[in-house]
C-alpha cells in the first residue's frame, strides 16, 4: 500500500479522525487482528459472528498505526464511518486513482467459472513485463476486491482484479472503486442462476464490467461463448475476441492434451504463431489462457512473451484441479472449491484426459441453482457416466440425485453409482476400495466443504 497519513485515510473515506493525524499507515491493510504487523491499518468489520471493533485493542498490541471503525477506542486512533466496508471501498478508490495517475495499469475479470484460475494465469504473464499485483485466491466481493487495490503500491505497474457477481449492479460497484482499462469476460454459464433467474440476467450482470471500460479501453470477449459475444454492443472500447473460433483475433490452434490433461496449442495472435505447452491440468483451461493472452497483448506484451509466460504459468490458488500423488500411487484432484453445472463438466472432462487404472469422481452438490436444481443435478450423474467415469460417488442428501442419473445412465447402483450421505461416508467407502493407479476427482460447491475429503484422502495415503 502506498504510505498515506491518518489525515489523508479520513479525508479519502470520509470518516471522522480521533487522533494524530500526521501518524503514517506505512503497512498493510487488514481485517483480521490476528494477522496485524507495525504499522497496519486495521479495518474493524462487523461479521456474522464477530465485531472488528471489539479487537481493536488487539490491533493497537501488534503494532496497528490506527483503525477504520464504527467507534472509537482509546487504545488506538481511529477513523469513525457509519460502515467500515463502504470505507474500505472508498478508501481503495482514492488510493487507485493516485496510482491510476502514476501510471498503473487495471485489469478485471468476471464470468461464471474459471476467473481465479484465469487471475492466476494473467497475474503470472504481466509479472514477466513489469512487477504485478494478483494475489492468490478468490478476492473479488466489496471486501477483497479494495484489499486487493489496497496491496499495490507506486512500483506496481498492472493490478489484476477479480470481479465476483451475486446480482445486478455488483460488478458496476466494483469497477467504481477500481475502474479498470482492460476488462475480460469469460463465459455466461449457470453459477448463482437461481439468484439471477436465468441466463440472460447473467449476462446482463456479467457485462457491466464492459460497460464500465473507458473509450480507450480494451474489452476481451470470449467469441465462443455468444452471450459474451454479444456484449461488444454494450461497450465504446475496443473489443479484442479470443477462443478457438477462426474468427477470433487471438486463436488456440491444434489444441492436444498430455497424460497429465494438460494442454498444449499454437498460440496465434497479430499475425504471429508461438506454441505454448500449459502447466494447469484441463482442456478447459485453454480458454482460460487465451482470455489471458488476450488481456496481456491489450495490456502492451509482444505475443512470444505471452506465449512462454502462459507455458511457464503453474497453478496458485487452492482447490482448484489441484492435483497430488498418493505414496500409493493414487491420485487426488482436489478441485473441490466450487461448482456449477459448466466447471463439473470441465472437471469430468480433465479427469477424463488423466492418465490411470480407474477414474472415480467424487462429487457434492451444486447450489444456487434454483428451480433447475433437481434436473441439473441428475444430468450431471449422466455427465460423469459419459465421461467414462468408473465410479461415481455422490455425497450428501443434496447430491442423491447425482446417483440416480448415473443410475438412469446405466451404472449399476451401489458397484458403479454410489450415494453415501456425507463425507465420513464417503471417507470409509473410498478407503475400501481405492487402489494403485486410481485418479480421484473431489468437486462440489464449496459450502459442502468437500475439500475437507480431499485432505483426507491424501493424509490415508501417507506413507502407504
Amino acid at each position: 500500500m502506498i504510505r498515506l497519513t491518518l489525515a489523508e485515510v479520513a479525508e479519502l473515506t470520509g470518516g471522522e479522525l480521533t487522533g494524530d493525524a500526521d501518524a503514517i499507515v506505512t503497512g498493510a491493510v487488514t481485517l483480521d487482528s490476528r494477522t496485524v504487523a507495525a504499522g497496519d491499518l486495521f479495518v474493524a468489520v462487523a461479521g456474522e459472528h464477530v465485531d472488528g471493533s471489539d479487537f481493536l485493542p488487539a490491533a493497537a498490541a501488534a503494532g496497528a498505526v490506527a483503525a477504520i471503525s464504527t467507534r472509537p477506542d482509546d487504545a488506538l486512533p481511529c477513523v469513525v464511518v457509519d460502515d467500515p466496508v463502504d470505507a474500505l471501498g472508498r478508501l481503495a478508490a482514492g488510493v487507485h486513482a493516485r496510482l491510476v495517475a502514476g501510471g498503473l495499469q487495471t485489469l478485471a475479470i468476471t464470468g461464471s467459472s474459471g476467473k481465479t484460475s484465469t487471475k492466476d494465469l494473467l497475474g503470472q504473464v504481466l509479472a514477466a513485463a513489469g512487477t504485478t499485483v494478483s494475489p492468490p485466491g478468490s478476492y473479488n466481493n466489496d471486501i477483497g476486491l479494495p484489499i486487493t487495490v489496497l496491496s499495490a503500491d507506486e512500483q506496481t505497474r498492472f493490478l489484476v482484479l477479480e470481479m465476483g457477481s451475486r446480482g445486478r449492479g455488483h460488478i458496476a460497484r466494483l469497477c467504481r472503486v477500481a475502474r479498470p482499462r482492460i476488462g475480460v469476460v469469460l463465459n455466461v454459464g449457470s453459477a448463482h442462476l437461481g439468484e439471477f433467474g436465468s441466463a440472460e440476467g447473467i449476462a446482463v450482470a456479467k457485462g457491466e464490467l464492459v460497460e464500465a471500460l473507458p473509450d480507450d479501453g480494451t474489452a476481451v470477449l470470449n467469441a465462443d461463448d455468444p452471450r459474451v459475444l454479444g456484449m461488444a454492443a454494450r461497450t465504446r472500447a475496443t473489443v479484442l475476441t479470443t477462443g478457438r473460433s477462426e474468427d477470433a483475433a487471438v486463436r488456440a490452434v491444434d489444441v492436444v492434451l498430455d497424460g497429465a490433461a494438460r494442454g498444449a496449442f499454437t498460440l496465434a495472435a497479430a499475425g504471429e504463431e508461438h506454441p505454448v505447452a500449459l502447466q494447469v491440468v484441463g482442456e478447459h483451461q485453454v480458454a482460460n489462457a487465451l482470455s489471458a493472452a488476450g488481456a496481456a497483448l491489450a495490456a502492451g506484451m509482444a505475443p512470444a512473451e505471452v506465449a512462454a509466460a502462459l507455458s511457464a504459468a503453474g497453478p496458485r490458488s487452492r482447490w482448484r484441479m489441484e492435483v497430488s500423488r498418493r505414496d500409493d500411487e493414487v491420485t487426488v484432484v482436489n478441485d473441490a472449491y466450487n461448482a456449477n453445472p459448466e466447471s463439473m463438466r470441465a472437471a469430468l472432462a480433465a479427469l477424463a484426459g488423466l492418465s490411470g487404472t480407474r477414474r472415480i469422481a467424487v462429487l457434492g452438490a451444486m447450489a444456487e441453482l434454483g428451480p433447475d436444481a433437481a434436473a441439473e443435478h441428475e444430468r450431471l450423474g449422466r455427465d460423469a457416466a459419459a465421461a467414462g467415469v468408473d465410479l461415481i460417488v455422490a455425497v450428501g442428501p443434496d447430491a442423491v440425485g447425482i446417483a440416480d442419473g448415473a443410475a438412469a445412465a446405466g451404472r449399476r447402483a451401489g458397484e458403479e453409482s454410489v450415494h453415501v450421505p456425507d463425507r465420513a461416508a464417503a471417507r470409509e467407502l473410498l478407503s475400501k476400495v481405492l487402489r494403485p493407479g486410481d485418479v480421484v476427482l473431489v468437486k462440489a460447491s464449496r459450502s459442502y466443504g468437500l475439500e475437507l475429503l480431499a485432505a483426507d484422502l491424501l493424509t490415508a495415503g501417507a506413507g502407504a
